[in-house]
């Protein structure tokens, strides 16, 4: 029994998967939370050792539940754009700020006046976002010096778990892709950046190949951890292409649209086959020979979520199943009830923190039902338009893998089919990102030849989802008035933004 960890750092929780490659399927898995800091409004903040801690929580759980400690490998999958400052001990300086912080708004548009958008997206693959690596680097030169002044290395957040384990610092080159600062083409650090900006390179890690051995474990580390020492640490990758190696996206021509608590739109792509869109991310995939485009939304599965919380089934065990079966008995279009789903502002496809959510033609009619129709509806037009955006710029597919857990909702997975047009095959395996970053520590020990090898022998997907003419037609007229309306209220959202 060939046994491979994967530990996936996501911003609520660490989950770990013990994966069997000889039997191609995941033996255990569990989970810990940690808290989110949020010392003023616009700060997201972590204790990195909070991380380590559900580290080795997990990775002793899902060994003491098989009993069996012979990991042949360790990677890892983690929450993009996030800082880790370390000092020459090698011990955080600060909080690591997160992706979700918002302090940034005034470094993002100075880095993007370094080159000028058309260069700074060309060299980049992406424009800075709040939240990104490189913005709160250059925010903490201008604000927090003194912490700079301090640093040894800058590294990203499953970063720190791999420097526990090895006591190297470095990163890899999908997670240096979302820093914003990373030349994707030459993959490596921005110079012509860093050096208009006035950051320092000597602080950024060295990058690796995401299935390179990054080190052996540590025999302090391997202590906490209860593995034998010397187990090779591979260095793993970003938590959006982890998970589309989960699903099996390492080549052109698929698509995978992901329903979690935001939503994502990935399509592999081959380098320098396209421009990069402001509206969308280009980065380098955890293959180096393989770049991907990225479209996101922040508010996906998230939005069912605070409907649940507003119709009083929060502490309703079923109660997604619940809002699941009363959309079904909705026609499509809600009655003629449109929800925007843009909770927490948006990215693809406006680039707009400031942007809003809000039910459109509420009438006394309106049901819970039609609510959960309508919200499942918006989040599946917003979708539609980063799905049109990054096809648009990474080429056709034919089909959709469809991801996450709103993918796991019939009625879900229909009306994505019908707005999309396309069929959606629904991905069978769970927790796609941890093995993902299991398959890395597999190519890294040598278990399988490549990523493609690994893929093939793992990745799993259920029956298609066909849409339905009719519905896809009405949808079709439906996205056209959709897409009207958040240019006819962006003034008023802004307005409002002023108010809070």
């Amino acid at each position: 029994m060939t046994l491979l960890l994967g530990l996936d750092l996501g911003t609520s929780s660490a989950k770990a998967t013990l994966f069997d490659a000889d039997a191609g399927q995941t033996i255990a898995t569990t989970a810990r939370e940690y808290p989110i800091s949020k010392p003023a409004p616009d700060r997201a903040e972590q204790n990195p050792d909070h991380w380590w801690q559900a580290a080795v929580a997990i990775t002793r759980a899902v060994t003491s539940q098989t009993g069996r400690r012979n990991v042949a490998a360790i990677s890892f999958s983690g929450q993009m754009h996030g800082t880790v400052l370390l000092n020459a001990a090698g011990a955080p300086v600060h909080p690591a700020i997160i992706w979700a912080d918002q302090r940034t708004a005034t470094t993002c548009p100075q880095l993007i006046n370094a080159l000028g958008p058309a260069q700074y997206a060309d060299l980049t693959g992406t424009l800075p976002a709040t939240g990104f690596f490189g913005a709160t680097l250059l925010w903490l030169a201008q604000h927090q010096p003194e912490l700079l002044a301090q640093t040894w290395q800058a590294i990203l957040p499953k970063d720190y778990l791999r420097y526990k384990m090895t006591g190297e610092a470095a990163t890899d080159i999908s997670d240096a892709a979302g820093t914003g600062i990373f030349d994707i083409r030459r993959q490596s650090w921005a110079e012509p950046i860093l050096s208009a900006v006035g950051l320092p390179v000597d602080i950024l890690p060295p990058v690796l190949a995401s299935t390179a051995v990054a080190g052996g474990l540590t025999t302090a580390a391997a202590a906490e951890l209860g593995l034998p020492a010397g187990i090779p640490v591979v260095a793993g990758c970003a938590d959006q292409p982890a998970q589309a190696i989960g699903n099996g996206l390492i080549e052109p021509g698929q698509t995978s649209v992901t329903t979690g608590s935001g939503g994502q739109v990935f399509t592999p792509v081959r380098p320098g086959s396209v421009q990069p869109d402001p509206r969308l991310h280009v980065f380098n995939h955890a293959t180096p020979e393989m770049w991907y485009v990225l479209g996101a939304i922040l508010s996906a599965g998230l939005s069912l979520r605070w409907l649940r919380g507003i119709t009083g089934l929060a502490s309703t065990d079923n109660a997604y199943a619940i809002l699941s079966a009363e959309a079904a008995q909705t026609p499509p279009g809600a009655n003629g009830l449109i929800f925007l789903p843009h909770l927490s502002g948006e990215r693809t496809p406006h680039m707009d923190p400031l942007a809003r959510g809000g039910f459109i033609g509420l009438t006394h009619y309106h049901s819970r039902g039609h609510l959960a129709r309508a919200v499942m509806e918006g989040v599946a037009m917003t979708l539609r338009q980063a799905l049109d955006l990054t096809l648009a710029l990474g080429g056709t597919t034919s089909q959709i893998i469809a991801a996450g857990g709103g993918a796991e909702s019939d009625v879900w997975r229909q009306i994505q089919a019908d707005v999309f047009g396309l069929p959606l095959r629904q991905s069978l395996l769970k927790e796609q990102a941890g093995i993902g970053a299991a398959l890395l520590a597999g190519v890294g020990a040598g278990v399988y030849p490549n990523l493609a090898e690994a893929c093939q022998q793992v990745v799993q997907h259920g029956p298609v989802t066909e849409p339905d003419p009719a519905a896809h037609t009405r949808y079709t007229e439906l996205y056209q008035r959709f897409e009207q309306l958040y240019p006819r209220l962006r003034n008023d959202f802004h307005w409002l933004g002023k108010l809070e």
